[in-house]
């Protein structure tokens, strides 16, 4: 038994099945926040306020600089996910829709690989 419309089916509107991969990479992506998070403060917060040497030193360990990129991956894949259902949810109109769709995903990106950037740039800084 099928609750769709004649029009609904000839126009093809229904179920896009991408609601449960996304309601998934947001869990995941929340879950392994919380480590990273854990991880990633102990470091920086042993170095807040410290010269710039020995914050360079601290980042050149691979392991609190991987520990860094994955947090900051983590966090901006999370963030375009969460203001990706912000924006199908609430904003009407396809075209506002669409752009404020595209500009999160291009603000997301373009802060997230700055972020890897500068802490590549500190971590093989030699």
């Amino acid at each position: 038994m099928s609750y769709r419309t004649d029009q609904q089916r000839v126009q093809g509107l229904g179920s896009a099945h991408e609601g449960v991969g996304h309601w998934w990479s947001q869990r995941v992506t929340s879950i392994a926040l919380v480590p990273l998070t854990l991880l990633f403060i102990f470091p920086f917060a042993r170095n807040l306020g410290a010269d710039y040497e020995t914050v360079r030193a601290a980042y050149s360990h691979p392991f609190n600089a991987i520990v860094t990129v994955l947090l900051i991956v983590t966090v901006f894949i999370h963030l375009q996910q969460g203001l990706q259902v912000v924006i199908e949810d609430y904003v009407h109109g396809k075209v506002t829709r669409t752009a404020l769709l595209l500009a999160n995903t291009l603000f997301c990106w373009a802060m997230g690989l700055t972020g890897v950037f500068a802490v590549a740039r500190i971590a093989f800084a030699g």
